[in-house]
């Protein structure tokens, strides 16, 4: 089954769509769990063994609380990703990502502070170092399809200013299915000014 290309969206539509706590582990949800609930623990796929637990604040029962009884545990769609343990609202970890991954020219930690109202400049640095090193993982479950893209760019590692060396430039590969999911990788270096190597050559 084919799916619609999803279209850019704004920061107004960001934020409508993960104004509360609720809309935002909704969506992860349907990210995660788009084949249905799967138990982090002992990996049980079984839709009649997972129940999902009713919101008692008075019981410090949260919202999303599921309960494995293949092997009674208990669990939310945040184990075992960067989300987990943390204190940090989950809707602004959805938008962190999002910002950080749409920023053509990187975001500092100290405007994550700034856009999402965080109380100290440490906890921008946590989040933002949780998310990029989960991006750098490179292992994929599925391989993609259809009409796949592919192009290379090169990124802006470094600052430049006075008595400051130039500016670095890592390259980076990416390719993009429409429709789909797009994957990107940072390659060994290439040197400037120079014609490219076989690695570089288009088929």
């Amino acid at each position: 089954m084919k799916t619609k290309p999803q279209k850019d969206i704004t920061l107004i539509q960001l934020f409508d769509r993960f104004a509360t706590d609720d809309k935002a582990r909704k969506h992860l949800e349907g990210v995660l769990w788009k084949d249905g609930v799967v138990c982090p623990h002992c990996k049980c796929n079984d839709q009649t063994k997972i129940a999902e637990r009713t919101a008692n604040p008075d019981k410090k029962i949260r919202a999303g609380l599921r309960f494995c009884s293949n092997c009674k545990s208990q669990f939310t769609v945040t184990v075992g990703t960067v989300f987990e343990d943390s204190k940090i609202p989950l809707r602004k970890w959805l938008i962190a990502w999002y910002l950080i991954c749409s920023s053509k020219k990187g975001i500092s930690s100290l405007q994550l502070q700034r856009n999402l109202e965080f109380g100290s400049y440490r906890t921008a640095l946590f989040m933002a170092h949780r998310i990029r090193h989960a991006l750098k993982e490179n292992g994929y479950a599925d391989k993609m399809d259809g009409i796949v893209e592919a192009d290379e760019c090169f990124v802006s590692t470094g600052t430049k200013g006075e008595g400051q060396p130039a500016r670095k430039l890592t390259p980076v590969f990416a390719m993009v299915q429409r429709g789909g999911p797009v994957r990107s990788k940072v390659m060994p270096s290439r040197p400037q000014n120079r014609q490219p190597d076989a690695r570089w050559r288009r088929a």
